[in-house]
């Protein structure tokens, strides 16, 4: 035996050496096994968590209906009875919004001028449904083809004014506002109203469905605020770095 393997200290060393070395290696590579197991668990959560974000971001989409279909339809019927040359005109532009509505609705984004664009037909048609009876003001910036929004963000905002709106004096009253500057998004839309003291205007279900899709998908940097003063109510709704938004 070589004289060093005769000293029982080295010895001892020599063990108690090996013994660490095992251990660590061995510790080392349950904890990496760990890491990998908590990675592989985290990575189920957030997959499961961006389907369940997915599933209900569709739910709400579900949910978005035309309030306005029905009253179109019975425009049209009475135009068709009366054989107004608006009629085949007014199908065009109903036909279009109704395939943005129903089908456009399952893009993840769309161009912001495409939703301003289906926003002036929906005027359109309101505007041939209450005649000389409806005074809008539209106001909006150049919009660069490259700004994306969800779809249908801000229709249930007009539809909301045309619903709960009130004819005063004659007129019903509706303006709307567009601003972009830099990466941010400013939508202002008010309509006359007659003070009652209620909060339906912001209160149905189509405000609370926008609600929940602005907090899922722009959560953290958008405002949406109410007012209502007057005869006026009022929704401004501010979106900050909306071309940064990742879309499912």
């Amino acid at each position: 035996m070589p004289p060093m393997s005769r000293n029982f200290v080295f010895v001892l060393i020599l063990v108690y050496l090996v013994v660490v070395l095992v251990s660590f290696v061995s510790l080392l590579n349950h904890n990496f096994k760990t890491l990998s197991r908590n990675k592989m668990l985290e990575n189920e959560i957030l997959s499961t968590q961006l389907q369940i974000k997915d599933q209900e971001l569709q739910y709400l989409k579900k949910q978005i209906h035309p309030h306005f279909l029905f009253n179109t339809l019975n425009t049209i019927y009475g135009l068709a009875l009366k054989q107004s040359v608006r009629t085949p005109e007014i199908i065009l532009k109903l036909s279009n919004l109704l395939d943005y509505i129903l089908y456009q609705i399952n893009k993840p984004g769309v161009n912001l001028n495409e939703e301003v664009s289906h926003i002036k037909e929906y005027l359109e048609l309101e505007k041939i449904r209450f005649q000389d009876t409806l005074i809008v003001t539209f106001i909006s910036d150049k919009i660069p083809d490259e700004i994306q929004i969800a779809p249908m963000l801000l229709i249930p905002f007009v539809e909301n004014a045309f619903k709960h709106g009130s004819i005063i004096d004659g007129f019903l009253r509706v303006d709307i506002e567009i601003k972009i500057w830099s990466d941010n998004l400013s939508f202002r839309i008010k309509n006359s109203v007659i003070k009652d003291g209620s909060e339906s205007n912001h209160s149905g279900i189509g405000i609370e469905n926008l609600k929940k899709r602005l907090n899922l998908l722009y959560h953290g940097n958008h405002e949406l605020k109410f007012d209502q003063s007057s005869n006026w109510f009022e929704a401004q709704l501010s979106i900050s770095k909306i071309n940064s938004t990742k879309y499912v």
